[in-house]
Protein backbone atom coordinates (compact mmCIF):
# COMPACT_ATOMS: atom_id res chain seq x y z
CA UNK A 1 0.00 0.00 0.00
CA UNK A 2 1.08 3.55 -0.77
CA UNK A 3 0.13 6.98 1.02
CA UNK A 4 -0.02 9.97 -1.08
CA UNK A 5 1.04 13.63 -0.27
CA UNK A 6 -0.68 16.89 -1.81
CA UNK A 7 1.50 19.86 -1.61
CA UNK A 8 0.33 23.22 -2.82
CA UNK A 9 3.30 25.68 -4.43
CA UNK A 10 4.00 28.69 -6.86
CA UNK A 11 6.16 28.78 -9.71
CA UNK A 12 6.77 32.19 -8.76
CA UNK A 13 5.71 35.94 -10.03
CA UNK A 14 6.89 39.53 -9.84
CA UNK A 15 6.98 39.54 -6.09
CA UNK A 16 7.86 36.17 -5.63
CA UNK A 17 10.28 33.66 -6.01
CA UNK A 18 9.67 29.82 -7.73
CA UNK A 19 9.14 27.25 -4.62
CA UNK A 20 8.51 23.88 -6.46
CA UNK A 21 12.09 22.82 -7.24
CA UNK A 22 12.92 23.22 -3.20
CA UNK A 23 9.81 21.05 -2.53
CA UNK A 24 10.46 18.30 -4.81
CA UNK A 25 13.71 17.96 -3.14
CA UNK A 26 12.15 18.76 0.15
CA UNK A 27 10.05 15.34 0.00
CA UNK A 28 11.99 13.41 -1.82
CA UNK A 29 14.62 13.76 1.18
CA UNK A 30 11.64 12.08 3.10
CA UNK A 31 11.09 9.43 1.17
CA UNK A 32 8.64 10.66 -0.83
CA UNK A 33 7.98 9.87 -4.94
CA UNK A 34 7.02 12.41 -7.20
CA UNK A 35 3.62 11.10 -9.09
CA UNK A 36 2.29 14.39 -10.86
CA UNK A 37 1.93 18.14 -10.84
CA UNK A 38 -1.18 19.42 -11.81
CA UNK A 39 -2.24 23.16 -12.25
CA UNK A 40 -4.86 25.01 -10.20
CA UNK A 41 -4.88 28.30 -10.49
CA UNK A 42 -4.28 30.38 -14.18
CA UNK A 43 -3.85 34.24 -14.83
CA UNK A 44 -5.89 36.12 -17.28
CA UNK A 45 -3.68 34.96 -20.18
CA UNK A 46 -4.14 30.99 -19.36
CA UNK A 47 -0.59 31.10 -17.97
CA UNK A 48 -0.69 28.32 -14.49
CA UNK A 49 0.51 30.61 -11.16
CA UNK A 50 -0.53 27.76 -8.71
CA UNK A 51 0.25 24.02 -8.84
CA UNK A 52 -0.74 20.82 -6.76
CA UNK A 53 2.60 18.41 -6.49
CA UNK A 54 0.91 14.67 -5.52
CA UNK A 55 3.60 12.48 -4.07
CA UNK A 56 3.40 9.08 -2.76
CA UNK A 57 5.25 6.57 -0.77
CA UNK A 58 5.17 2.87 0.71
CA UNK A 59 3.10 3.01 4.02
CA UNK A 60 5.90 2.62 7.11
CA UNK A 61 4.83 0.08 9.60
Amino acid sequence: MVEYKFVETSLGGFFSEPTHRETIQSYAAKGWKLVQVLPLEYNGHGKPTSYEIIFERPIQE
